[in-house]
């Protein structure tokens, strides 16, 4: 569990350098029209941090997958922000073997798994976003390490 707490923040700090790095006016950026919007990534990144927790078993606030994308990245940030600290609260509370934990889900069979997921889906989602920030001519925060922009 101490592993997933760790695992946790580097992961939430990650993304919420992805996060601050959108500009209001470059939510609609994609890589083509009618695929992921940077709003739309950074907002699902909000939702799935609270379904994917609940169906590990923890308590956290989810919102709701039919909620429209907020008008502002300011939003997203501070949606992003609770669920992350929900998750980081509620976490704590389980134990190693709570992680082994069976959820009855096929792919994702115990508690320990969802969680796994989680981060990795957020990994994905944040690299998807980093090469939209750089089509959109917005700065690359240096989450994986330095950027073009550190040079």
């Amino acid at each position: 569990m101490d592993d997933f707490l760790k695992e946790w923040a580097v992961a939430t700090k990650r993304t919420l350098q992805v996060l601050q790095a959108v500009t209001d006016d470059k939510l609609g950026q994609s890589i083509l029209e009618g695929h992921s919007t940077l709003g739309w990534l950074g907002w699902n990144l909000t939702e799935t941090t609270g379904y994917f927790s609940h169906l590990a078993g923890l308590t956290v606030p989810m919102i709701g997958q039919d909620e429209p994308v907020p008008a502002t990245a300011g939003e997203i940030v501070a949606a992003y922000e609770k669920e992350a600290e929900a998750v980081k609260k509620e976490a704590a509370k389980l134990t190693d073997e709570d992680l082994l934990t069976e959820t009855g889900i096929a792919s994702l069979t115990t508690k320990g798994a969802v969680l796994r997921f989680l981060i990795d889906h957020q990994t994905h989602h944040c690299g998807q976003m980093v090469v939209l920030l750089r089509q959109a001519g917005l700065p690359v925060p240096p989450v994986m390490g330095p950027t073009k922009e550190m040079q």
